[in-house]
């Protein structure tokens, strides 16, 4: 039924205006379906004489129903096209489904997803379990206070598991389900009286329920109401409804594995680097890592803490150029290969040779392909002797580390650099620096070459001025330096990761270690024996007395029959008790077998039986042979 005073309304127009009103869209009910809205092309053109005066109208009315439904469908799919799929997101992926529905389409819209995909997790081909829970993701309504609060983004829809439930036919099936207020409330009813009650308060006659899948695996489902509106859904709802659920299912499915991929490229990067610094009494340590700020996840930063021999440690800062799973690979390649070189007690810059070493190999096992990004890495390692509290360091395209002293004062450390890792060039050097007890050292990846911007970085002020706050000198902390240089950081290439290291240089203690020279004589083991067994009385480590005992007679022993003067034992207390043999000889020990009629070659093997750990390091003079044993319990510092 058209509206009479509008149409009169538009009589009027054209008699006044003597302008003719062609193809206007006129909507109204049809009186046979008073639900039903129908659309009609309605044309009025004045009628002249021959004097050009207005002397009566013409109208011609044509019904456009299905043109105008078909027209606004292909919109709602444009428009759906154009909203469904703008982020990376399953929760908003969802989201945008229900509101491109809300109103245009329905007066209510929920999203459930199986709780697999809920959770980022891949959707199990084949047969749905009747138990297997779904959750709300979103939720769109004409209402104010819609009756989605009964489920709220997160929770189990109480009314899709179970024997028979109706989401479990559909997605069985892949078909959509139609039901009117009845069936939808006898479906309820037995489950969640509440919602029925609600069905019936607002007048629900029409559900559509379209099943969601992607790739063949089903996805959860999406439920589209009607109660304001009076038309009920009809087939061509039905298949429009499949449509932009259809186009949903495969930005969420994407969304899905983005955020699964995501999940474990940052599961992977923290398994790369240390899950926790080591408590050490040389050192106290804090760090940062900050991944790339787009979505390459991975990056090539790192940073490791790893304890030596002698109480020493050994810090080390480094950085695989590029981003991706290559170069994440390559990362956990060279950090382990840096943690089995430091293990042999090199040097710093005989350890960056035998790792620029390690790149070309990486290069000639892999061609130009995953492994060519290695070559041009950066790296800085740095060890400490809390004993003479000299702290020898060798860089390798790295950015000088800097030294935050206790008294509050900043200062890069000037000591020799060398060429990125993987490019050749000249040999890697390595610098000593005598530190202080609570001075700090600051190492990081942020190169300058990367960061220059407008002069900001090649000159790390940046540095400077975030070591500079008058605060952190004596904060007893160092979380408040590892947050005054974050916020300092220039701006980085947005695919960069970053990696901070700051390390509290604590000596050891005088009263915690002795050393003494021996003569290179028989009789002097047994003298080495007594010296050792006092010192340990002193340090109230009786308890330890005679396996200290059997090592110090075993390895003096082999420095006096196989090794050169001069010869010189330490005892080192740390959170081990550490003995140490030196003399002048580089032979390197080694374990036998020895034969039952052989009356020796069984002393490494019994230190190695003794000890926690034992090792050889060597050094310009020599070498020294050393071995460690767990303190008691009540002597743990």
């Amino acid at each position: 039924m058209l509206d009479v005073a509008a149409f009169e309304a538009r009589q009027r127009q054209v008699l006044a205006s003597g302008e003719a009103l062609v193809a206007t869209e006129v909507r109204a009910h049809d009186s046979e379906a008073p639900h039903r809205n129908q659309a009609f092309s309605e044309t009025i053109v004045p009628l002249r004489s021959s004097s050009g005066e207005v002397i009566g109208l013409a109208h011609a009315v044509f019904e456009v129903t299905d043109r105008v439904r078909a027209r606004e469908r292909l919109a709602l799919v444009n428009d759906a096209s154009a909203k469904i799929g703008s982020t990376l997101d399953v929760l908003r992926t969802a989201q945008e489904l229900t509101d491109v529905a809300v109103p245009l389409f329905a007066d209510h819209a929920f999203v459930n997803l199986l709780d697999p995909v809920f959770g980022g997790e891949e959707p199990v081909l084949g047969p749905i379990a009747e138990t297997v829970p779904l959750r709300r993701a979103a939720t769109s309504s004409v209402l104010e206070t819609p009756a989605e609060v009964v489920v709220a983004t997160g929770e189990v829809d109480s009314f899709t598991s179970g024997p028979g439930a109706l989401f479990g036919r559909a997605l069985a099936t892949g078909e959509p389900l139609f039901l009117t207020t009845e069936q939808v409330i006898a479906e309820l009813a037995p489950v969640d009286p509440r919602r029925a009650a609600l069905v019936r308060e607002y007048g629900t006659h029409s559900y559509l329920l379209v099943p969601m899948f992607a790739r063949g695996a089903p996805l959860g489902a999406a439920v589209f109401l009607r109660f304001r509106r009076a038309d009920p859904f009809e087939a061509d709802d039905v298949l429009l409804a499949q449509e932009f659920v259809a186009r949903a299912a495969v930005c969420i499915d994407n969304a899905r594995r983005y955020t699964h991929e995501r999940a474990t490229a940052m599961a992977l990067q923290r398994n790369l680097l240390p899950q926790q610094l080591p408590l050490l009494r040389a050192v106290e340590t804090a760090s940062r890592y900050l991944p790339a700020g787009t979505r390459a996840v991975l990056g090539g930063a790192w940073f490791d803490v790893i304890p030596l021999s002698g109480a020493r440690v050994a810090l080390v800062v480094g950085d695989v150029p590029g981003h991706g799973l290559h170069v994440a690979v390559t990362m956990g390649r060279l950090r382990t290969a840096v943690r089995t070189l430091a293990d042999l007690d090199l040097s710093p810059e005989e350890l960056l040779t035998h790792l620029d070493d390690q790149i070309s190999r990486f290069q000639d096992e892999h061609g130009e392909g995953l492994a060519s990004g290695a070559a041009g890495t950066s790296c800085v390692y740095a060890v400490f002797d809390p004993i003479s509290r000299r702290c020898a360091m060798a860089r390798a395209g790295h950015p000088p580390a800097a030294r935050l002293s206790a008294d509050g004062k900043v200062e890069l450390l000037d000591l020799p650099g060398g060429p990125p890792l993987g490019r050749g060039g000249a040999p890697f050097e390595s610098g000593e620096v005598t530190l202080n007890d609570g001075d700090v050292l600051v190492l990081h990846t942020n190169r300058p070459e990367e960061t220059a911007k407008d002069g900001a970085g090649t000159d790390l002020t940046w540095l400077r001025e975030a070591l500079s706050e008058p605060q952190l000198a004596a904060s007893p902390r160092l979380d408040g330096i590892c947050a005054s240089v974050v916020r300092r950081l220039p701006p980085s290439r947005p695919q960069d990761d970053t990696a901070l290291l700051v390390a509290r240089v604590r000596g050891l203690h005088p009263d915690r270690h002795i050393t003494w020279q021996l003569a290179a004589e028989p009789e002097v083991v047994g003298e080495a024996r007594a010296l050792a067994t006092r010192k340990l009385a002193e340090w109230d480590l009786e308890e330890l007395e005679f396996t200290t005992e059997l090592v110090v007679s075993e390895l003096v022993t082999n420095a006096i029959r196989y090794g050169s003067p001069p010869i010189q034992l330490r005892l080192i207390r740390d959170r081990s008790l550490i003995c140490e043999v030196s003399d002048a000889s580089s032979t390197s020990p080694h374990i036998r077998r020895a034969l039952e009629t052989d009356e020796g070659g069984r002393g490494l093997y019994m230190v190695a039986q003794l000890a926690q750990l034992w090792g050889t390091r060597y050094h310009a003079r020599g070498k020294t042979i050393w071995a460690e044993q767990a303190l008691p319990t009540a002597a743990v510092p």
